[in-house]
């Protein structure tokens, strides 16, 4: 009989392909290289902004979806750390000051079109963001605080001081993916949302070095 991979397994190699594209972007890779500058990660920082606005905005109405309701929890919010680090590497006019990009707009509109009827597409958006900044983001948070000084602050976005064990929050996370009850179609469905949602990140690594150039 052929092994039939638990669904957390077959989404995380099904997106593989999408996940290293959007990391191979050429304004993370000067980022992360030492290339980048506080402004360039300040952009970034923004862009998030808008993003986890939408994102946690669609929790909340998600939150008494039978599906939905077993990812939501306040150990991810990040709004608030977003936030404080815009307060402390802008200052009070920081509202102000960020604008979203193109792809920005869209990538919201994606989040609040799906959350309002679809709590798989939410679920695909919420995998691919929180997994996201619980892995590849602490790498992030440690080359930023190495390049710029940073402390906490600036940095907040990144640490989950509610989830002292990261590996086991993730593992969790996955046996809940494991365990909802989508047929096949709904499988796919899933998969294909979180590629849109990889797609949206690599889109917006594009924008954010095309509007750096545009300023230069």
């Amino acid at each position: 009989m052929p092994v039939v991979l638990p669904f957390s397994q077959a989404l995380r190699e099904r997106t593989r392909t999408g996940h290293s594209d959007s990391e191979g972007a050429t304004f993370m890779e000067d980022l992360m290289s030492g290339r980048g500058s506080r402004d360039d990660y300040i952009a970034l920082v923004a862009q998030h902004f808008f993003i986890y606005e939408a994102l946690e905005a669609a929790a909340e109405s998600m939150r008494l979806d039978a599906d939905a309701a077993a990812f939501i929890t306040p150990q991810l919010t990040r709004l608030p750390a977003l936030e404080a680090d815009l307060l402390f590497l802008i200052g009070d006019d920081w509202r102000d000051a960020i604008a979203p990009l193109p792809t920005t707009v869209r990538y919201v509109d994606r989040i609040r079109t799906v959350a309002a009827t679809w709590s798989g597409g939410f679920i695909a958006h919420h995998y691919t963001r929180y997994l996201g900044d619980l892995s590849g983001g602490q790498i992030i948070r440690t080359l930023m605080q190495r390049q710029f000084g940073f402390e906490t602050n600036g940095v907040g976005f990144y640490l989950f001081d509610q989830i002292a064990k990261p590996k086991e929050f993730k593992d969790v996370y996955r046996s809940q993916l494991d365990r909802v009850t989508w047929n096949a179609e709904e499988r796919e469905r899933v998969i294909d949302e979180v590629m849109i949602a990889y797609r949206f990140n690599t889109d917006l690594f594009v924008d954010l070095a095309t509007a750096k150039d545009a300023a230069a």
